[in-house]
């Protein structure tokens, strides 16, 4: 497995990243499995897990501990925070209070007494920045964080962070974590770039696009909207809706490149996600050993400039097919009454 530096840390790191969100009542709750599945990646040169508080709340977290006894020292370690985890609306958010305390809950359940990486998973628009940055700061003086990141934050809000870091002194944001895919590559356009601009690294998630790019789904009637993801998020799903229509037509022109390639669409889709400059590791989050097999298997696909050239043309550059892909809708948007007099 190959490695790069992250965000210029000095810490190498995979180009795979072991995606922990299926790992628990989310995905797989059996333990033991899960253990073992973190193991195989780690045997397969993968040194770079990412998990966070809310997946399967803290379950997630306390099968990664389990899986690094012993291996610890060896593995670059990455958690989040930010989610509610409770109906208390101070149990979660960007707060000095919350941070304080979650990050002590995560490392309880880890079992570690440092997090290498630690993420605020999605802006906070009740919390100041300054705030934000000066506990996470206070965390790194306390050897308890090495660094810290963003998650699914616009670019604007990365160059607000970044001045406020240099303006008051606190550390900053070493890296971003961004959905990023084939058919949702609007970071593309800005966050991308801002990173780059701002010596940061770049662990992007969903390079299959929530399994739209396994190949499981070839016609409309592929698409089961009574049960599991799609049934939770039809809006992504829901092959009646123009969006999601307009993905069909895509994966159906991108399973015939792969196959004309002699790869498959999930090789393909992840070897298009690393292909990009910007980007430092891809997070792969399987369920099974089955899929982390196969996703292994393709570790190694680099694309050629004709592919490259064809999948842009297939989906232009910039472009999420489906805005809700993006997985983060500003307060402006989302909130009426910030529109209104």
């Amino acid at each position: 497995m190959k490695r790069r530096i992250l965000g210029g840390t000095g810490i190498s790191v995979s180009e795979y990243a072991l995606g922990a969100m299926m790992f628990g009542a989310l995905g797989n709750a059996d333990h033991d499995d899960s253990v073992r599945i973190i193991h195989r990646a780690l045997d397969a040169g993968i040194n770079f897990v990412d998990t966070a508080d809310v997946y399967s709340a803290g379950e997630s977290e306390e099968i990664v501990g389990k899986a690094l006894k012993g291996r610890r020292d060896d593995i670059v370690l990455a958690t989040k925070a930010h989610f509610a985890m409770g109906d208390d609306p101070n149990h979660g958010g960007n707060s000095r209070r919350w941070i304080t305390q979650e990050v002590e809950n995560s490392l309880r359940r880890l079992g570690t007494d440092y997090i290498d990486l630690y993420q605020i998973h999605r802006p906070d628009p009740t919390t100041d920045v300054d705030e934000t940055l000066s506990v996470l700061s206070d965390l790194v003086r306390a050897g308890k964080v090495r660094a810290v990141g963003s998650s699914t934050f616009p670019a604007e809000q990365i160059v607000e962070a970044q001045w406020v870091s240099e303006r008051r002194g606190h550390v900053r944001f070493r890296s971003e974590q961004p959905p990023y895919s084939i058919l949702a590559r609007g970071v593309e356009a800005a966050v991308l770039p801002t990173a780059r601009k701002y010596g940061m690294g770049v662990l992007s998630w969903g390079p299959l696009s929530a399994g739209w790019l396994t190949g499981r789904y070839t016609k409309a009637s592929d698409i089961d909207l009574s049960g599991g993801r799609a049934a939770v998020e039809k809006h992504k799903f829901d092959p009646s809706l123009p969006d999601n229509a307009r993905k069909l037509e895509a994966v159906g022109a991108l399973a015939e490149l792969a196959s004309d390639a002699g790869l498959s669409l999930p090789h393909m889709a992840i070897a298009f996600v690393r292909a990009h400059p910007a980007i430092t590791s891809v997070i792969i989050g399987p369920r099974t050993m089955e899929h982390l097999e196969d996703l292994l298997a393709g570790s190694e696909v680099e694309l050629s400039e004709d592919v490259l050239d064809r999948i842009d043309e297939i989906v232009p550059p910039g472009t999420d097919l489906n805005r809700a892909d993006s997985y983060y809708v500003p307060p402006a948007l989302e909130d009426k009454s910030l529109r209104r007099r």
